[in-house]
């Protein structure tokens, strides 16, 4: 019998429009997690759940070991940027702004994050962009100066 090597790593990523400007628009969201799912699916990566608000998105993937994630957003952002400019989904230039959340999760948990994903409308008519990433930080023991996160739009 030989041995092997078994996982599951479960990442959900957030990132933000830069300067939290609200320009994913529903007219062609569902186009953008489309667009989005076939570039983690490229990469052997698999999607689990995505959504957006206007300034921001959450997605839920499974990695493989060997996957690079700074490599895997950084793939996601750039071509997502040049899709959506091409498309002139937005008046000017569209841009992620630079930085990320990366949040392991368990198995035991995708289902709830799943949901918390699919609930982005709803939970942000109650919470701000700010106090959600502050607070996945804090329960995450990250430490984090407030001058290196996302430029907040107040």
């Amino acid at each position: 019998m030989r041995s092997g090597t078994f996982t599951q790593l479960y990442i959900h990523l957030i990132f933000a429009v830069k300067h939290r400007q609200n320009l994913i628009l529903n007219y062609w969201e569902e186009e953008l997690k489309k667009y989005i799912t076939g570039i983690i699916n490229v990469k052997g990566e698999k999607l689990l759940a995505i959504n957006n608000v206007k300034d921001h998105i959450h997605i839920l993937i499974r990695i493989r070991p060997s996957c690079c994630l700074s490599d895997l957003v950084r793939e996601i952002k750039k071509s997502s940027n040049a899709w959506i400019n091409k498309n002139r989904f937005v008046k000017g230039k569209f841009e992620w702004q630079e930085g990320y959340g990366a949040f392991s999760c368990s198995h035991y948990s995708i289902d709830n994050v799943i949901n918390y994903i699919e609930q982005q409308k709803e939970h942000h008519k109650r919470i701000s962009f700010k106090e959600e990433y502050i607070t996945f930080l804090k329960n995450n023991n990250i430490e984090f100066d407030d001058s290196h996160l996302f430029n907040w739009v107040e």
